[in-house]
């Protein structure tokens, strides 16, 4: 890819042309819009976890999606069609993800750090809680832990297909993975709605919802980032040596499914079994 900022020639006085490889982005009201968005789908949510607020949550969760089309709708124009992701700017925007994926991990340490000291040291001696029936982790647990594994591979697929100048392979790959996080949704929905537990009766359930379904939330927006690509992808918008939206999608991806295993391994199965003998770590 040719870097018209690094040609002396171009550069002219008086025509307003950039003498940087950097991409000063022009002023918007998308950042402002997508945080006030936010706000209203997080105090839907709290309203909603107290038995009321449904309208407000979907409000939020709409207005979210329209920040997000607009918003993302404007990075690619920048990127495919005005030639501002230049090198530098690619390796900001990799720096950025990065960082991002990072505060990801401190967010979910958050929960994982809840569930161990309510399990390790639970009230009256005993976990999960008296009372609580846990899911058995090799039903749907188990499945769903399948399923994002096999999506691993198959944006792997789609992105090495990409690399290799395989257009087909890029959406086939796409596509499948596309389905796949599709369906880990509809499994965990169909879990929840039947768990033997409910959100507020108790430190196991409020742990559990808010670790899963933080991370079936991530699974969701994974799922719509993946679909833009693919969008993108069968209309011809990604090059081998120019594919930043792809590798950040299957980036975050892969951060999902690490995660999944630890909820698995952690929440789900050892989890069940560590009920701690009366008076231990009381």
């Amino acid at each position: 890819m040719t870097d018209i900022h690094a040609d002396p020639h171009a550069h002219g006085h008086g025509h307003g042309a950039p003498k940087h490889p950097y991409h000063l982005v022009d002023p918007s009201f998308w950042p402002l819009l997508a945080a006030i968005a936010a706000g209203i789908l997080t105090s839907g949510t709290v309203l909603f976890m107290h038995g009321y607020g449904m309208v407000v949550m979907i409000i939020g969760f709409l207005c979210v999606l329209a920040m997000m089309a607009v918003w993302w709708r404007d990075v690619i124009k920048e990127a495919t069609f005005q030639g501002f992701h230049t090198p530098v700017v690619q390796l900001g925007l990799r720096y950025g993800m990065a960082l991002f994926i990072a505060s990801e991990v401190m967010f979910f340490s958050a929960f994982f750090w809840a569930f161990f000291s309510s399990s390790l040291y639970p009230v009256g001696g005993v976990w999960p809680p008296k009372g609580i029936h846990p899911f058995d982790p090799f039903e749907f647990p188990f499945l769903n832990t399948m399923i994002l594994l096999l999506s691993g591979t198959t944006v792997t697929w789609a992105h090495h297909s990409l690399l290799e100048g395989n257009r087909k392979g890029l959406i086939q790959g796409l596509t499948v993975t596309v389905l796949l996080g599709f369906s880990f949704t509809c499994v965990q929905a169909y879990e929840y709605s039947h768990a033997a537990f409910h959100f507020t009766d108790g430190i196991y359930p409020s742990t559990f919802f808010m670790a899963t379904g933080f991370h079936g939330f991530h699974v969701i927006v994974g799922t719509i980032f993946l679909a833009v690509c693919l969008f993108r992808s069968i209309r011809g918008d990604f090059k081998p040596d120019h594919h930043f939206g792809l590798e950040a999608a299957a980036w975050y991806w892969h951060f999902v499914d690490v995660v999944w295993l630890f909820l698995f391994v952690c929440i789900y199965w050892w989890g069940m079994g560590a009920a701690i003998p009366e008076g231990v770590g009381g």
